[in-house]
């Protein structure tokens, strides 16, 4: 029953992607790949919402990060922790584009590491000095921690909390970056 629902929904989601001229048909491996990706994904509510925003996540992805088996990996912790966190997925991307453009081996020149570009005191606070911030579980599991925290403490203002986030409170250009980043390439109607 699920393998038809996923062929139903793959195939109609094929059509649309033909009709758009930005979106292409995954190749029957990514195809196989995205439905045992979605078999895993544990933090959706309904197998279709997974398939729907894998494929559509995996086919915006494609250029940051080439491998398939990769990349789908990455969404579905990406959705998990962001979802555990109670944070948009799609937002947690657009962050992830602004601050290590999908590199997890990124260091910053303040020593921020990661994908989610995670301050290593962090680990020494928490007590887990083994904690290997540029695994993506574990980096995404501190950022979407981190960020959350920072929404709630400014009551939603999703403008502060970047910039606390980022270290730049009371300046913009940040902000405007995930923001913008968000929009223009991640963004995905609730």
């Amino acid at each position: 029953m699920l393998q038809g629902v996923v062929g139903i929904a793959l195939s109609l989601l094929l059509s649309c992607a033909v009709a758009a001229p930005v979106r292409q048909a995954p190749e029957p491996e990514l195809r196989q790949l995205l439905q045992h990706t979605v078999a895993q994904a544990d933090s959706f509510d309904d197998r279709f919402d997974a398939e729907v925003w894998l494929l559509d996540m995996s086919t915006r992805m494609r250029r940051f990060i080439p491998d398939a088996q990769e990349r789908l990996t990455f969404l579905r912790l990406v959705h998990r922790e962001a979802t555990h966190a109670g944070l948009r997925p799609d937002l947690v991307i657009a962050l992830i584009h602004a601050e290590s453009h999908f590199n997890r081996f990124a260091i910053s020149s303040v020593g921020a590491q990661g994908m989610m570009q995670v301050m290593p005191f962090w680990k020494a606070e928490l007590g887990r000095p083994q904690d290997n911030l540029t695994d993506n579980a574990t980096n995404l599991r501190y950022g979407c921690t981190i960020l959350s925290y920072y929404l709630r403490k400014e009551n939603g203002d999703l403008n502060r909390a970047l910039a606390r986030y980022n270290g730049s409170l009371g300046k913009h250009a940040y902000p405007a970056k995930v923001v913008g980043f968000w929009h223009d390439f991640w963004y995905v109607k609730p």
